[in-house]
Formats: C-alpha cells, sequence, structure tokens
C-alpha cells in the first residue's frame, strides 16, 4: 500500500456577504470617511479598506456588504464590525447582528507528492491543462463546489469552497484520486 503523503493547506482568502439592515449613503460615507473610493460612474458599490484586520470591503446603498482578504472567519466577523464602527460614524444605528455569509474560499498548499501533470490530463475527468499556456492543471473536483490548480511540485491552490470543513474534505478527496491514478501505473 502506497504511504499517504502528508498534505498541508492554509486559507489565503475568504469571501463573505452580509447586510446591514439599512441603506447607506454612500457619498457621505465616502465624504466622512479617508480609507474609502467611491465613483458611481464606474461602479455602483464604495470600497473600504480596512487596516486591521487587512481587508477591503464593498459597501452598496442597499446595505449590503462585501468583504475580501481575511484569512479566517474570525478576521471576517472583525472586518464586519470595524466597517459597521464606520458606518455608524454617519449617525446611523445598525441595530440587526449581520448575519455572514461565507461565497468563497481560497487556500494554498501542499499535498506532498510530485504530479505528472500530463498523466493527470489525460486520467482524471474535468481538467484543463494547457502547459505553454499555464504551468498547472485545472481540476474540477465532481459533486463538490472546489476547483484545484495543481502542480507538478505537489502545489496546489483550491477555491470554490464555502467552509473549512468542506475544503479540507475536497483536498482529501483529491489525495484519494490522485492515489488511485498512482496505484494503476
Amino acid at each position: 500500500m502506497a504511504k499517504k503523503p502528508r498534505t498541508q493547506i492554509k486559507i489565503q482568502n475568504i469571501v463573505a456577504s452580509t447586510y446591514l439592515g439599512q441603506d447607506i449613503p454612500l457619498v457621505k460615507l465616502a465624504e466622512t470617511l479617508p480609507n474609502t473610493e467611491y465613483n458611481p460612474e464606474q461602479f455602483p458599490g464604495l470600497v473600504m479598506r480596512i487596516r486591521d484586520p487587512k481587508t477591503s470591503a464593498l459597501i452598496f446603498s442597499s446595505g449590503k456588504v462585501v468583504c475580501t482578504g481575511a484569512k479566517s472567519l474570525t478576521k471576517v466577523r472583525e472586518s464586519i464590525k470595524e466597517i459597521i464602527k464606520n458606518v455608524e460614524k454617519l449617525k446611523l444605528k445598525i441595530t440587526i447582528v449581520p448575519k455572514i455569509q461565507v461565497q468563497n474560499m481560497v487556500a494554498s498548499g501542499s499535498i506532498g507528492m510530485d504530479l505528472n501533470l500530463n498523466s493527470l490530463a489525460m486520467k482524471l475527468e474535468n481538467t484543463e491543462y494547457e502547459p505553454e499556456q499555464f504551468p498547472g492543471l485545472v481540476y474540477k473536483l465532481r459533486d463538490t463546489r472546489a476547483t484545484f490548480l495543481l502542480f507538478s511540485n505537489g502545489k496546489i491552490v483550491c477555491t470554490g469552497t464555502r467552509s473549512e470543513t468542506k475544503l479540507r474534505a475536497a483536498v482529501k478527496m483529491l489525495v484519494e484520486n490522485l492515489m488511485k491514478i498512482n496505484l494503476k501505473k
């Protein structure tokens, strides 16, 4: 039996959305806060940069917020609290506890084994591999939302999952699929 490789995976970015429960006057927000950009002719949302934790948020006049850049759910929550603090500087009171919904997680790491990408492109379903264009193989894992970038040195990037549990399950499934292929050599 082949030895199971040692995998390491680390979340690099979480994209999450929430709703603040009321309309937000974006022009007033942009005039009040220095860490914002608002150009409604180009994009309907205001960009707010948060220093700690280092994240960015898109805030829409409807009260919808999309937060990106956090590396953990704790940091997402801290960012949303910081956004609320900034919005409340306009004398608006956010009375609801915003429900945070993860839209996407991006993680990177290593699966601890070298990969023959040409061989994998032939043996795995749902792959795209054009080495002249990009050195990684794109692999969409069936029955999950996960999409992987696989590199010949065993480095991986995973995107599309919405929880750390699903992320880890997808990586485990990826490794099992690769082990099955290696056993068929």
